[in-house]
């Protein structure tokens, strides 16, 4: 008795003429991915942070050394006073939209989607701020499995994979997927651990692109 093996693409139902529907695209380091595979995109890299007090400020203490979570929106955060007292005092973190990120204190250490210590000088008074920008680098722009836990962009959809491909530690590969304009069989893609939940939010995605899963 023979057994035939699966073939490359057995997911697709159907795509666009010519080449349209597809890309030649980079696997990352460290992937081992199947036929089908749901894939993700690295695009963020390292965070650059940098404070700035603003010039009216009566208080002259500073932060010192900021970091910022893998997750953390970019844009401008304000460290913001809102309760003034002697080498101490409150303040508030917005974040780049406007949200309350959270309450903290000065001369201790604050967490959240940024992390710091706000020292204090002359004291603060209540409005004294410092704007703290985060930026993140452009990611590789790499293939890896969908992982909608993920915070540097292979939490998206980006596309699903033709053929099998295994990546060591340090190495990539050229491979092609299926980035647009088809139609695939959705008992024949390859998830991690996705709930039915996260399934549907990832073919959303891929549906905005034209790709339907039957």
């Amino acid at each position: 008795m023979l057994t035939e093996k699966a073939h490359p693409g057995e997911f697709l139902l159907s795509e666009a003429p010519g080449s349209l529907s597809r890309e030649t695209i980079t696997v990352a380091a460290s992937q081992t991915l199947v036929d089908g595979q749901v894939l993700g995109k690295i695009t963020r890299g390292a965070a650059t942070v940098t404070p700035t007090a603003a010039s009216g400020n009566t208080g002259t203490g500073s932060i010192g050394t900021v970091t910022a979570d893998a997750g953390a929106p970019a844009g401008d955060y304000q460290v913001v006073i809102i309760e003034p007292g002697t080498n101490a005092g409150k303040f508030e973190v917005l974040k780049p939209d406007g949200t309350l990120d959270g309450t903290g204190t000065v001369a201790v250490a604050y967490n959240g989607s940024i992390n710091f210590t706000l020292a204090d000088a002359t004291d603060f008074v209540s409005g004294d701020f410092i704007t703290v920008n985060v930026a993140f680098a452009a990611g590789s722009g790499q293939y890896v499995m969908h992982d909608p836990e993920g915070t540097d962009g292979r939490q998206n959809w980006a596309g699903f994979l033709i053929g099998s491909v295994t990546t060591g530690v340090g190495e990539t590969a050229k491979a092609v997927a299926i980035v647009r304009s088809a139609e695939v069989i959705s008992e024949r893609l390859a998830w991690d651990d996705q709930d039915t939940t996260e399934k549907a939010a990832a073919l959303a995605q891929a549906a905005a692109q034209h790709v339907i899963a039957r």
